[in-house]
C-alpha cells in the first residue's frame, strides 16, 4: 500500500471511529430513558413546537416514517400534539414538560455527540468545515 492509500485508509478508519462514538454515546443516553435513538433525535429537535413536516426536514427523514416515533413518544407522555395557531388543520409536535426535563439530563449525557468538536480550536473547525464542505461539493448527485 502507497502512502496516499495509507493516508486515505487512517481517514476513513478515524470517519469510521468518530460515527461509532457519536453512535454508542446516543444508544447508552437513548437507553437511560428507554428510548430508541431515532426518537432522542426527535426530542431534541423540539425547543419549540413543530409541525412534523419540520422535524422531517431537520432530521432528514420523509415526515410518514415519523408518526410511530412520534406515537411512542406521547404514549411515554413526553410529547404532545397541539394545534397550530394559524392553521387548525395542523398539528404540531411539542415536548411535554416531562419530555423537556427528559431533553435536559440527554443534553448533558450526549457529551461527544452534542460537542463532538471540543477539541477542536475556532480555526481548526473551520479548516474541518472548509474541508468537509469540499468533499461534500465534489460527490456528485445520487440517482
Amino acid at each position: 500500500m502507497n502512502a496516499r492509500d495509507q493516508l486515505t485508509a487512517d481517514v476513513v478508519a478515524l470517519f469510521a471511529k468518530i460515527t461509532d462514538l457519536y453512535s454508542r454515546e446516543y444508544e447508552t443516553a437513548s437507553a437511560h430513558h428507554g428510548l430508541t435513538p431515532q426518537q432522542v433525535k426527535v426530542l431534541l429537535t423540539l425547543d419549540e413546537a413543530l409541525p412534523m413536516r419540520r422535524i422531517a426536514e431537520r432530521l432528514g427523514t420523509d415526515p410518514s416514517n415519523l408518526t410511530a416515533l412520534v406515537d411512542r413518544l406521547q404514549s411515554r407522555g413526553l410529547v404532545e400534539r397541539v394545534p397550530d395557531p394559524t392553521d387548525r388543520r395542523i398539528k404540531r409536535i411539542a415536548a411535554t414538560e416531562t419530555g423537556r426535563a427528559a431533553v435536559q439530563d440527554l443534553r448533558e449525557r450526549l457529551h461527544f455527540a452534542t460537542d463532538p468538536l471540543a477539541a477542536l480550536d475556532q480555526a481548526q473547525r473551520r479548516d474541518l468545515r472548509d474541508l468537509l464542505q469540499l468533499m461534500v461539493d465534489s460527490q456528485r448527485p445520487l440517482g
